[in-house]
């Protein structure tokens, strides 16, 4: 089974808003295909983050998104990957995986001082998959939430 992926356009906000619906359902958030449509609408349209959509046989099944952001103390540009999504019926699939592969490979090709990632702390398949493929736990830094 092969697994294309390919960076989002604008045009591709209608292929991705259901599936980051389902992404913010998943983290119990309220549905609202309008409003889910319309952010990444917005973030496509003001190149506000960079999305990779995997598909499996022509299906949109996956994506992930990257918002840039910098390190004053390494002086570059990095990413944080704040949102990875496989659809259950592809997990399994290397879907996964894959959109992390993308997401590496584009960090590199912009010389990034190095990619983060942030998920639930009881989202373990998560968390599975990202040490598998060699991200590490960060423990020297303190994060916090301002609500």
């Amino acid at each position: 089974m092969n697994v294309e992926i390919r960076r989002a356009t604008v045009e591709d906000a209608n292929i991705i808003a259901p599936l980051f619906e389902e992404y913010r359902v998943w983290y119990h958030q309220v549905p609202d295909a309008d409003a889910a449509l319309n952010f990444i609408t917005e973030r496509l349209q003001f190149n506000e983050s960079v999305i990779f959509i995997a598909f499996i046989n022509d299906e949109a099944v996956g994506f992930t998104q990257l918002y840039p952001i910098f390190t004053s103390v390494g002086m570059k540009r990095t990413f944080l990957l704040n949102d990875l999504f496989v659809k259950e019926s592809a997990r399994g699939k290397h879907v996964g995986k894959a959109l992390l592969n993308a997401a590496k490979k584009h960090g590199k090709s912009l010389n990034c001082k190095w990619l983060m990632l942030q998920t639930s702390n009881d989202n373990y398949r998560a968390q599975a998959l990202y040490e598998k493929d060699g991200w590490i736990k960060e423990s020297d830094f303190f994060y916090s939430v301002l609500l």
